[in-house]
């Protein structure tokens, strides 16, 4: 693409049918990103890319803002006030970091020391970024050429759109680019990023209107940016929402930082990365909603230095497994009317290794439980096994729900939802839910509680089945949707015996005197081409 040639960032595709991200301009813009990449691994490469397309952003939103000043001069306006975009929730961009002079220095062989200067000097006049840009673009291992490229490429986004606009195309760019990079680096990649189709699984059934949301181990924040979605999608309000997290890889940590600061999200993100378990810090948050996706099968998680953790209430999680360790953290979190939403390994929904059974139990008893989906294997890019998604609530009396729903009572119910024939494959090692799928299983869960506006619940044989504490106990405890949903009901066949049986005798005659016909032909061609008996 030549420099200065804007992709059409405007052009509104409409949600993709799979749930992902629009697949228009971003698509082409990866495909072109990809191909500078050379021998880089694409987990250095994410920073490098990434970094550039929020350096863009901000600068194409400070002239923006600046333009309307240039317009209001007459009106006693500012243009280099930095108060006037501040005060507007702007951030301030000094000239050194402005794209226009970085990409007068694309060519030159010192594009990375100018691209360094620029984050840091973005860094000096906004606090809130402290710590938090990359600032590596200078080390000797990283192509020049390739990255003044770069530059000349995210230089083709066109950001330049009022309020929310350019936000959204931001959004989209930003999401899809880190879509594509979980998938280029494979298990490792799941670490930072939940495929947004689980994610607004877990957002739509809990619909976080407002209140506080925390996410114990937050990635690259897609938890936050979907429910702040959601708000939007509903006419909510997103300063409503307050939200919590904790990351504990520093990388990915910046990557929060920088996923939220694009969307103008203010969360608690901790004042730097840490871990969750060793060092947690929001310690006395009581959140009204908890969403999560912890690492599967967590061996080294510290646990045995751990064992005599508040936090344990229900026993204490063994130490070569963090599943349970999660699960009671998550717990601990929760305010008197709580909900949280996670996913998990099948293995927590049925294991009783190492006291995992009896935790389970104990937590089944104290009618937290009140959902659990089996969710089909190869959704992840860090895992191909299948695994679930819990869902658990402090109150199951009725009371009015976050977004000030009435709901039926609950008390000693949970509803069980068998997911693993839904969704569709969207290349060799990836399936995804389209928006009719999770709308499917949100509605399903929505009816069971009662909801206004959803229809009555019904079990649907195969698929969901809504249970007693009794049921559960005569499992021993069990949370394994199969168990419980049963088998799908097969259509009734009303024919007759006899009926059936003429008709099967007659049509196996007919394929066999088709045969005969075919062989016969068969041997015709052979012995006119010479090779009769």
């Amino acid at each position: 693409m030549a420099r200065g040639k804007k992709v059409a960032a405007s052009n509104g595709n409409g949600s993709a049918s799979n749930g992902g991200a629009n697949l228009g301009f971003e698509a082409i813009l990866w495909k072109a990103a990809d191909k500078l990449r050379s021998n880089m691994d694409a987990g250095e490469y994410k920073h490098v890319v990434l970094g550039l397309i929020f350096l863009k952003y901000i600068s194409d939103a400070f002239e923006t803002r600046r333009e309307t000043l240039l317009s209001m001069t007459a009106e006693g306006a500012d243009p280099e006030d930095r108060d006037e975009y501040v005060s507007e929730g702007f951030f301030w961009v000094p000239q050194e970091a402005r794209w226009s002079f970085l990409l007068s220095k694309a060519k030159l062989p010192e594009i990375g020391r100018v691209l360094d200067d620029a984050l840091l000097a973005i860094e000096k006049e906004n606090p809130t970024l402290k710590g938090v840009l990359p600032k590596e673009y200078a080390r000797p291992t990283l192509d020049k050429t390739k990255l003044g490229e770069l530059v000349d490429l995210i230089g083709t986004i066109g950001f330049k759109e009022k309020g929310d606009r350019s936000r959204d195309i931001l959004g989209r760019v930003f999401e899809y680019f880190l879509g594509q990079f979980a998938s280029a680096e494979g298990k490792k990649g799941g670490q930072f990023y939940t495929p947004r189709c689980v994610v607004r699984v877990l957002v739509e059934m809990m619909e976080p209107y407002r209140g506080r949301v925390y996410d114990p181990c937050c990635g690259s924040a897609g938890m936050f940016v979907q429910s702040d979605e959601f708000i939007k999608a509903h006419g909510g309000n997103r300063n409503d929402l307050s939200v919590f997290g904790q990351e504990s890889n520093p990388t990915t940590w910046r990557l929060a930082r920088m996923n939220l600061a694009i969307r103008g999200i203010e969360g608690n993100l901790g004042p730097q990365h840490g871990d969750t378990f060793l060092n947690d810090y929001h310690k006395d948050l009581k959140a009204d909603f908890v969403i999560a996706n912890p690492p599967f099968n967590m061996k080294d998680w510290g646990g045995e230095n751990l064992r005599s953790d508040v936090r344990w209430k229900y026993g204490i999680p063994p130490a070569g497994n963090a599943n349970y360790g999660w699960i009671q953290h998550m717990i601990s979190h929760l305010a008197p009317t709580g909900m949280a939403g996670f996913v998990m390994a099948n293995g927590s929904l049925a294991s009783n290794q190492s006291g995992e059974g009896d935790i389970r139990k104990a937590i089944v008893e104290d009618d937290l439980v009140d959902c659990i989906i089996a969710l089909p294997g190869q959704l992840f890019y860090s895992t191909q096994i299948p695994v679930c998604m819990w869902f658990l609530s402090r109150d199951k009396s009725g009371k009015p729900t976050g977004g000030g729903k009435s709901l039926r009572k609950r008390e000693g119910e949970t509803l069980f939802i068998d997911a693993r024939k839904v969704g569709s494959m969207v290349d060799r090692t990836h399936k995804e839910f389209s928006d009719d799928d999770i709308k499917k299983i949100a509605e399903t869960y929505h009816s069971w509680r009662g909801e206004e506006g959803f229809p009555a619940y019904e079990d649907i044989p195969g698929f969901c089945k809504g249970t007693t504490l009794e049921e559960i106990r005569g499992y021993g405890h069990a949370l394994t949707p199969g168990r419980y949903v049963g088998a799908e009901d097969l259509d009734e066949d009303d024919e007759r015996f006899e009926e059936k049986m003429r008709r099967l005798v007659a049509t196996s005659r007919e394929q066999m005197e088709e045969g005969k016909r075919l062989d016969a032909a068969i041997v015709a061609n052979l012995e006119a081409l010479g090779y009769g008996r």
